[in-house]
């Protein structure tokens, strides 16, 4: 059966008979695989004959009829009626007409591919592919199948269908989309498409400085720069000889063919103009109900090699070669070809991932020379060599740190974590959260500059005011009842009716939900201190019964600290991996509840919300380490407890502190998340591909169509990008609001962007269906997110400095207390430790076993504190250093947090928003559109006058008929 364009007829049926399906041949193969409008059943006749002979297996009847075939290799071979004759004996006259077809049409594909974007005709583009799995018994999804196409077409687009014959599994239907020039000209005036009116004679007079270096580092010119520049303008059909057209087939790209299909398919009804319910709408819903399996637009050709089709870009083998490939990894992105050919919303990302990673760079170079800095001044820790000394930290007796299960131990254990705590914990550390601080403001303001740029020569300008009110969401527009004249542009437009009760009633739920989850995180992170607290008594008892036995080599290394810490921190982040399969769903149900109007409101809706989550789900085992572990523990014989009168005694820092801790909390989240989102990202898709397509890899490459290979693809979704901006914001927290406590965190931020730039683009061009192309001027909420991260980074690295570090403490005893007239650390171990009399220990906190090496002799033992000696009238109460120490801390967060926001803001202000070459652009393109169409106006009010001085019509010339922006739909319908 044929498809026809347009309406043709009630229902757009024509029957054909079955001979016609022998001799009509187009684009070299056969019309007999497509079906009209409605059911497949419907247009396929039975050619039953009367059974005489039986064939024993297919193969055979493969065999039999091969030797029947003709032997020309014409393009339509022809069978003799002598010859269809004995086919029909081999038969046994009771097969069915499907089965002749089917051996037809293989003999015709193995001579001509399928491998094609185009219809049968070969002039036609394929835009769009629906597919579904036609059910016989489920009538109302053929029922609305049958209406849902037919409005398609009353709409203007052409449709194809191939036959479940042709697929693979024998069961899946493909309906292809055309839209022709009416249809693409009428949607770009109503979408407010840009296209070129004008070639920019701006010159381009920017050279960089001795640009032969980055030679390496170039792609060609026709992959960086697809297209020429132009000026450009917003498409208006009633003025289509204003613009550039030279060919009408050619001038909207692929990526704006798709994404106009998509804004019909999105509002194009399945019910029949007597059934007026608005719900029934748009292929999402479709989708949902199972009417289609898959919607999706065609990659231009395999990514591993060019199309053989000359009228095909292969474009898609172009970015495989040039960005997806690993080895690429040291060249420029071609950011130009991305937006081509998946729109601007992805370019977008893309090339604020890409400067990311560049300005990454910078802070990882910094990072890297502090943390060699602490490597080199490894031999001058003075703290540590008393620590490590036999005679200063092997003769300091240190308290349990827990009740019972704990005993006493001496301070020299702690030798390898104190050298260890020195590569991060060092003057340089300062330095580098003041740097990164600054860091932060310079990547803002110069992305904002990039992003500028980037919204000029994308035709991005005016985007915000002109487009984004016809990006309604169709679910949107189901549920709007009424029309309210809009001041703005003071027409007509359906407005959502809601009530200040219903508003609020949503409000509640949606974010009482959200709070629930993130009390359901702290829960988590309670229970996770909790088994930090109980397990530590467990890992001191075991490392102390199995010292001299099966823990001899590891015990000098592992410390029940450094036990307890990289366990909790590995449960930590599997309930961090558990709550956000979790909360992603109720996240987006919560959402969709609130109905938002647009797409950029919906999305921004929904990353308010997922950010809040995955703040706390992230960085609240950070917080804690980095501000609440050590800080209120007590002192021996009045400790601290978690939940009052449990047995769970609040932990305390080692003597070295809290930074390392902090440092082994941050890489395990970071790295954690880093790999095992490469993984989920890359090795997940491809296999499920793998699998997917095993059976028509063995296939000739003509016997895979080009729909085929795309519908075996993973669907790129709605939110693809929205999981890819939270992935890189996240690392963006953990490389500013917690660098203070490792410096080469940015580095191996630096390292996982240059993997992932690839992994991204690898499997967005091999594994995944091309998306629909999408418009975005920016990075959306992510933008102010990022600032109000960059202005929190300043607080929590300041404290961190000033409470986590230990560097404040090292500087006030330097300079205020130390014993000695050298400017050295001497004696700065012994000061900082408190004494207490450990006959003083209840029976409660009394440890159950003692080393060998105690003795009656030792009536003392020693905590990390500044407090009062027992003997001394304000006997554990803090000192007078306590009270100096927490005033310099205090002041240095005022003094670095207002040297850091100076600067941020006096930066801020001195770099403008907008470059200046951009701003002169803008101006004279807007100049040159004006000028242009006023000419424009005057030629064809001229033309008009000579027209009417030799006629009497006096009617307005129209080239095509104006339909209203928001209309053009239910106008065509």
């Amino acid at each position: 059966m044929h498809r026809l364009t347009g309406k043709t007829g009630e229902d757009s049926l024509i029957e054909m008979s079955p001979t016609d399906s022998f001799s009509d041949d187009v684009n070299g193969y056969h019309h007999h695989a497509s079906s009209s409008t409605g059911s497949p059943e419907q247009g396929r006749s039975e050619f039953a004959l009367t059974p005489d002979v039986r064939v024993e297996s297919c193969e055979s009847l493969n065999n039999s009829l091969a030797s029947l075939a003709p032997s020309d290799h014409s393009d339509s071979p022809q069978f003799a009626p002598q010859t269809i004759e004995q086919i029909n004996a081999l038969t046994g006259f009771s097969r069915k007409r499907a089965l002749f077809l089917k051996f037809r049409s293989r003999i015709d594909k193995q001579k001509y591919s399928k491998d094609s974007v185009f219809f049968r005709d070969g002039v036609r583009r394929i835009d769009f592919v629906l597919s579904y799995i036609d059910d016989k018994d489920d009538q109302r999804k053929q029922e609305r199948r049958r209406v849902y196409e037919s409005n398609l077409q009353k709409v203007g687009l052409e449709l194809e269908t191939e036959d479940k014959t042709e697929s693979e599994d024998g069961k899946t239907y493909f309906v292809k989309i055309h839209a022709p020039w009416e249809v693409l000209a009428t949607y770009a005036d109503v979408l407010k498409i840009k296209v070129p009116f004008k070639v920019n004679d701006i010159p381009d007079n920017s050279e960089i400085p001795m640009n032969w270096l980055s030679t390496p580092f170039r792609l060609p010119g026709h992959i960086m720069n697809p297209e020429p520049d132009y000026f450009t303008a917003p498409f208006n059909k009633s003025k289509s000889d204003f613009f550039l057209i030279e060919d009408k087939e050619t001038f909207f790209p692929p990526s704006t063919r798709n994404r106009i299909v998509y804004y019909i398919l999105a509002r194009c009804p399945y019910f029949k103009d007597e059934c007026g319910d608005r719900d029934k709408k748009g292929i999402k819903r479709l989708l949902n109900n199972g009417t289609y399996t898959a919607a999706f637009p065609l990659h231009d050709s395999r990514y591993w090699t060019k199309s053989k089709d000359p009228n095909c870009e292969s474009e898609r083998f172009s970015l495989y070669k040039y960005w997806a490939k690993f080895f690429c990894f040291f060249k420029e992105q071609p950011l130009n070809l991305v937006r081509k050919y998946y729109g601007e919303k992805i370019g977008i990302y893309f090339a604020w991932l890409g400067f990311y990673t560049e300005m990454l760079f910078f802070a990882a170079v910094v990072g890297t020379i502090c943390f060699v800095y602490g490597f080199l001044t490894y031999d001058d820790n003075e703290w540590s060599k008393e620590i490590c000394s036999e005679e200063i930290g092997g003769n300091i007796v240190m308290c349990p740190l827990c009740d019972q299960k704990c005993t006493y131990w001496r301070l020299n254990i702690t030798c390898n974590s104190s050298w260890q705590s020195h590569l991060f914990d060092n003057v340089a550390t300062v330095f580098f959260a003041i740097f990164m601080g600054i860091w932060v403001t310079l990547f803002l303001e110069f992305w904002k500059r990039r992003q500028a740029r980037l919204e000029y020569e994308w035709d991005l300008v005016d985007f915000e005011e002109e487009q984004q009110q016809l990006q309604l969401r169709p679910e949107y527009e189901t549920k709007c009842t009424n029309r309210k004249l809009n001041r703005i542009t003071q027409e007509s437009e359906w407005v959502l009716e809601r009530t200040a009760t219903d508003v609020m009633g949503k409000l509640f739920l949606c974010w009482a939900s959200v709070i629930l989850w993130i009390s359901l995180i702290i829960a988590c992170i309670i229970g996770v201190i909790a088994y930090r607290l109980a397990v530590y008594a467990s890992f001191a008892s075991i490392m102390k019964n199995n010292t001299a036995t099966n823990l001899d080599v590891v015990a000098p290394y592992v410390t029940p600290q450094l036990a307890t810490s990289v366990t909790a921190s590995c449960i930590n982040f599997v309930i961090i991996m558990i709550l956000n399969l979790l909360y992603e769903r109720v996240a987006i149900k919560i959402t969709d509840m609130e109905i938002p109007k647009t797409h950029v409101e919906y999305e921004n809706k929904l990353t308010v919300k997922m950010f809040l989550f995955q703040f706390v789900n992230y960085y609240s085992s950070c917080f804690y380490v980095a501000f609440f572990k050590g800080k209120f523990v007590g002192y021996p014989g009045n400790y601290t407890y978690m939940f009052g009168s449990s047995k769970l005694r609040n932990e305390e820092c080692e003597p070295g502190g809290c930074l390392i801790e902090l440092t082994t909390q941050l890489v395990i989240v970071m790295t954690g998340k880093q790999v095992w989102g490469n993984i989920q990202e890359a090795l997940v898709p491809w296999l499920m591909n793998w699998w997917g397509s095993r059976k028509a890899r063995s296939h000739p490459e003509s016997l895979y169509s080009r729909w085929e290979q795309d519908y075996d693809l993973q669907g790129f979704g709605q939110l693809g990008l929205f999981y890819e901006y939270l992935e890189m914001v996240i690392q963006f927290g953990f490389i500013t609001l917690f660098v203070a406590s490792f410096p080469l965190a940015p580095l191996l931020a630096l390292i996982n962007n240059i993997i992932e730039v690839r992994v991204d683009a690898w499997k967005l061009t091999t594994q995944f269906r091309r998306p629909v192309a999408a418009k975005a001027h920016s990075i959306g909420a992510w933008e102010e997110i990022l600032g109000g991260m960059a202005v929190l980074s300043v607080v929590t690295n300041a404290f961190i400095v000033a409470f986590t570090s230990d560097m404040i403490p090292r500087l006030v005893y330097m300079y205020a207390y130390r014993t000695h007239d050298e400017l050295n650390m001497k004696g700065y171990i012994n000061n900082s430790l408190s004494v207490f009399n450990i006959s003083q220990f209840s029976q409660e906190e009394r440890p159950e076993e003692y080393p060998s090496w105690f003795n009656s002799s030792i009536t003392t033992c020693r905590y990390r504190d500044y407090r009062y000696p027992p003997d001394d009238k304000k006997r554990y109460e803090h000192n007078m250093q306590f009270w100096h120490i927490l005033a310099a801390k205090l002041a240095f967060i005022i003094i670095m947090e207002h040297v850091v926001f100076m600067v941020k803001f006096f930066v801020a202000w001195m770099i403008p928003d907008v470059p200046s070459d951009v701003r002169a652009r803008v101006k004279r393109e807007r100049y040159l559109v004006q000028e242009y169409l006023h000419n424009y106006e005057v030629e064809k009010l001229k033309i008009q006058l000579s027209q009417n001085s030799n006629s009497d019509c006096t009617c307005t010339p129209m080239i095509y008929p104006s339909l209203s922006k928001h209309e053009v739909l239910s106008e065509c319908l």
